[in-house]
């Protein structure tokens, strides 16, 4: 009973948007289903050689860069109700649009285009997070929308292979009907609030000097903590590239027990997150919780240096979604924290481009350490390089928030 309202007790005193952004997030997420299934799509269907193929994915990370950038300048220029409903509409005709290109140079370019489109979402969404959450629970509302994201692509995966099996266009279409479905649904329930919020942003800033705030291109520390969470994107982006390779071709696992971890992983988030994140919130600093989780992700690569049982690699995924609970969601809200009232877009999208150029550096840098070096090399490689990362948040997130927040909170 105890552990039972721990849990409830960590979803009280959300705001009702929070749960709105959140079921929004969900739908959108469950539809998206082509990115597992596009490299089988264009190998199997448009027999595209796995290098071309490869150079065709490269696009989609391309494509995520510039749509943080741009999806965080122009938040700040016409507000984040603006930007996230037309990135779900214009979403919807880009994904009916991509079964019309069977070229490598023609979906390379449709595929950059929808990356582009749909990336703007994300600083917008985490900007919305911030302006309808109660300060007290900014962290909390971050990780209701991540366990949104979670499940959202445990379902998605799993339809999209059902509907795969019928005939691939089902994945674009489905995709196309899961972005309309969650525009509709986001442009229905916000389209007032966000005139009344805008009203009431307009009178505040009407009886306040505005001072105008810097852009965080020009923000030094706060870039120097983008490079580093940049870098502890590099480890933790492993579990989408080299560690399921590692599974199948050292560890001897079949697809099937494959897809079970994973399967494991994205259940024990959507289990742990919101009362892990409310514990860290009650007992730890900032920079205490991102020491840990920072650690513990590195641990867990570590650890797959020395063994591979079957035992062994579940504790190494359990200790990977315990450190991931305790810094991604605290990482929007080091950043939310670090921006000003009229620039946290472009905050949040310089921190999304962070991850964004992870995302295409990892699977090349890892896949090169594993074929030149072996795993061994790339797990010990991977938890020294987290060791140092989380010591470097311990002394960087003081020194970058002491001007924000009291010291004592993030220390």
């Amino acid at each position: 009973m105890r552990l039972i309202h721990v849990y409830t007790s960590s979803f009280k005193g959300l705001s009702q948007e929070s749960w709105m952004l959140a079921v929004v997030m969900l739908i959108n997420r469950a539809g998206s289903m082509v990115l597992p299934f596009l490299g089988v799509y264009m190998t199997a269907h448009l027999h595209f050689t796995i290098e071309n193929s490869g150079l065709v994915l490269s696009f989609f990370g391309i494509g995520s860069v510039i749509g943080s950038w741009l999806g965080g300048m122009i938040t700040d220029k016409i507000g984040e109700y603006k930007v996230q409903s037309f990135s779900l509409l214009l979403s919807v005709p880009l994904f009916c649009m991509i079964p019309l290109f069977t070229t490598e140079v023609g979906l390379a370019g449709i595929i950059l285009a929808q990356s582009i489109v749909s990336e703007t979402f994300r600083p917008a969404n985490s900007v919305a997070i911030t302006k309808y959450a109660k300060p007290e629970n900014i962290t909390r509302a971050f990780s209701l929308n991540r366990m949104a994201v979670n499940l959202g692509f445990s379902i998605g995966p799993a339809l999209g292979g059902i509907l795969s099996a019928i005939s691939y266009e089902f994945l674009f279409y489905s995709n196309a009907l899961g972005a309309l479905l969650a525009g509709l649904i986001y442009i229905w329930f916000f389209r007032k609030r966000d005139k009344l919020a805008t009203k009431k942003a307009r009178r505040v800033k009407e009886a306040i000097v505005i001072t105008k705030e810097s852009s965080p291109y020009r923000d030094g520390k706060f870039l120097v903590y983008c490079f580093f969470c940049m870098l502890f994107a590099i480890c933790f982006f492993q579990l989408f590239s080299t560690l399921t390779i590692f599974y199948k071709d050292t560890a001897r696992l079949s697809q099937q027990n494959i897809g079970y971890i994973l399967g494991y992983s994205g259940f024990l988030i959507v289990l742990l997150e919101m009362s892990f994140v409310q514990i860290a919130e009650k007992y730890f600093r900032l920079a205490v919780t991102m020491l840990l989780g920072t650690l513990l992700c590195g641990f867990s690569y570590a650890m797959l240096a020395f063994d591979y049982h079957i035992i062994t690699l579940v504790v190494s995924m359990t200790l990977l979604c315990i450190g991931e609970i305790w810094t991604l969601p605290f990482m929007s809200t080091i950043t939310a924290l670090r921006s000003g009232a009229n620039n946290k877009g472009a905050y949040m999208g310089l921190n999304g481009i962070s991850f964004s150029i992870a995302f295409i550096v990892t699977p090349y840098v890892g896949t090169l350490i594993a074929e030149r070096f072996g795993f061994t090399t790339l797990w010990i490689g991977t938890g020294v390089l987290a060791s140092i990362i989380a010591v470097a948040f311990y002394f960087i997130i003081p020194w970058m928030l002491a001007e924000k927040v009291s010291k004592e909170e993030i220390v």
